[in-house]
């Protein structure tokens, strides 16, 4: 059991590197997203087992994952509003990744809130600025 505990952060970071080699810049950001769902899937199993290092390690794919998936739509160099597609995708997905992480940094106890605080911040900083980047397009 502690073995496959232990390799739960390796799975992961692993998903993040077949990101990774994607060459399409779209897609590579939405399989960094995918990465990050199963990584707050990993947050909550590792918080309800008390798994006080694997949830740190969670935490901080979410937050890898996200960053990707930012860096890859902005390698694109594309508009947002002229070339919606990927950055819409996005956008809905860190929307509702944030959902998910707000309902469960509230189910968790007061004093192991702040383990999630830095990936949600990530996090509401990159679907702001997908979603400013959509409803204004590039800056000038």
């Amino acid at each position: 059991m502690l073995l496959a505990l232990g390799l739960v952060p390796g799975l992961l970071h692993a998903d993040l590197k077949a990101a990774l080699l994607e060459r399409d810049l779209g897609k590579r950001s939405r399989l960094a997203l995918e990465n990050a769902g199963s990584a707050l899937k990993a947050v909550r199993e590792a918080y309800q087992k008390g798994d006080n290092s694997a949830l740190a390690a969670a935490a901080l794919e979410i937050q890898e994952s996200v960053d990707l998936a930012w860096d890859s739509l902005e390698s694109t160099g594309k508009n947002p509003r002229k070339s919606p597609r990927w950055f819409k995708q996005a956008e809905i997905e860190t929307r509702n990744l944030l959902k998910k992480l707000e309902t469960l940094q509230h189910d968790m106890g007061f004093e192991d809130r702040p383990v999630l605080d830095k990936a949600k911040a990530r996090l509401q900083k990159v679907h702001d600025d997908l979603l400013t980047g959509l409803m204004e397009g590039k800056g000038k």
